[in-house]
């Protein structure tokens, strides 16, 4: 424990402060020795890190609870299909500072649930590149947070709906094979139809101002 301590910059009252708020897993037990590892040692400079950036114990002690008993990486990216999309590593801290004041343990066990994060470790592991990018430009433009991701999961149930129409069409007229060696033209016609939509949404808005 002291050894722990003095790595973390912290005294050894302040780690036992931190155990007994179950902000630190408990270490591995050999007889009347306790092990601290890796993960202790970055979980508490984590802790540093959120405290640093406002967070409060509280929050973060709901936080890592959130963390703890989320899907890890492994089941996050258990997938044979081919995906397009880029996973992103961050750690908590950086999390924090790309969604200032908007990761809540509220907000943080909806992004779990859809499937957006994942843990391996102290690190936190986002689905998509491209997702994690728009949700904090919406976040950088006042959207909350909390309504970006209630957007993602209506738009989930869109996109699934999409992916049985266009795999339903392919499959009556073509091979499964063909579902993979096709699926661009199925992205372009949905992006496609969204920038119409758009146009029309802006197009019918624009006209009731004039």
């Amino acid at each position: 424990m002291e050894e722990l301590a003095r790595l973390a910059g912290i005294t050894v009252r302040t780690l036992r402060f931190y155990r007994e708020r179950k902000l630190l897993p408990p270490p591995r037990r050999e007889g009347r020795i306790a092990w601290y590892d890796d993960h202790h040692l970055a979980r508490l400079r984590t802790i540093t890190a959120l405290l640093e950036r406002g967070h409060t114990l509280n929050g973060i002690a709901e936080l890592a609870e959130a963390f703890d008993h989320g899907r890890d990486v492994g089941e996050l990216l258990g997938m044979d299909t081919p995906t397009d999309e880029v996973p992103v590593r961050l750690t908590p801290e950086e999390l924090a500072d790309r969604f200032a004041g908007e990761v809540t343990p509220e907000n943080l066990a909806a992004a779990l649930e859809l499937g957006y994060l994942g843990t391996d470790g102290e690190e936190i592991v986002h689905i998509s590149r491209r997702l994690l990018d728009v949700s904090s430009a919406l976040v950088r433009e006042g959207i909350p947070l909390a309504e970006v991701l209630h957007a993602g999961k209506e738009a989930r149930a869109h996109a699934d709906a999409l992916a049985d129409l266009f795999a339903g069409l392919i499959l009556r007229h073509a091979s499964e094979e063909s579902l993979h060696r096709l699926r661009p033209l199925a992205r372009s016609v949905v992006d496609a139809e969204l920038s119409l939509a758009l146009d029309r949404r802006l197009h019918k808005k624009d006209g009731k101002k004039d």
